[in-house]
């Protein structure tokens, strides 16, 4: 990877560049850069949701996910690197059926509410689906690899159901969405 930074200060984006890990200097409003913006966002709102109560393979797997997403920014800050494995992906759709698994089915939309720690998991399901976007985009303008993009729709999707599992803690339960159906059908 490029150089380490040993100083943080250092005045050469007050042009409106950037450096990439390449050493070659980019717009700080070029997608490769807002697709680094938002997986770092992520990965910032991860360690706000590492701060609540977790049960412990929770919080194991997510420390997982905030090296994974850094090494999916060093890659997308190196252009034509490889970084984020596939077997990251891969460790992704385990976890995923492992907490689903212990779910009831959805018979209706929940809304992203419920105790803080579960709302904290879908505002990282939100900022992921963002990062996500980003990298799609960076996608159709430049090379990047399907690991990256495979990666935050996979912990995207993760994110909801650790906001599912979240929300039981406690004997709590999802918050569903009051739905003119669901209306219709109790009134029945």
């Amino acid at each position: 990877m490029g150089n380490r930074l040993t100083q943080i200060a250092t005045r050469t984006g007050d042009a409106g560049t950037t450096g990439l890990g390449d050493n070659t200097r980019v717009s700080k409003s070029h997608l490769r850069v807002h697709a680094m913006g938002d997986v770092d966002e992520l990965n910032s709102h991860i360690g706000v949701l590492l701060c609540e109560e977790l049960p412990l393979e929770v919080r194991d797997l997510l420390v997982e996910v905030q090296h994974q997403l850094f090494n999916l920014g060093g890659e997308l800050s190196i252009p034509g690197y490889e970084l984020l494995k596939p077997e990251a992906v891969a460790a992704l759709d385990e976890a995923l059926a492992q907490h689903n698994a212990a779910l009831p089915r959805l018979q209706e939309f929940i809304l992203p509410a419920g105790n803080r720690a579960a709302s904290q998991a879908h505002v990282c399901r939100t900022v992921a689906r963002r990062a996500e976007r980003a990298v799609v985009a960076l996608g159709e303008a430049d090379s990047v690899r399907e690991a990256p993009r495979q990666y935050l729709n996979r912990l995207s999707d993760l994110m909801f159901v650790l906001a599912r599992v979240l929300n039981r803690m406690n004997g709590g339960d999802d918050v569903y969405w009051k739905s003119e159906r669901l209306q219709r059908g109790a009134a029945e």
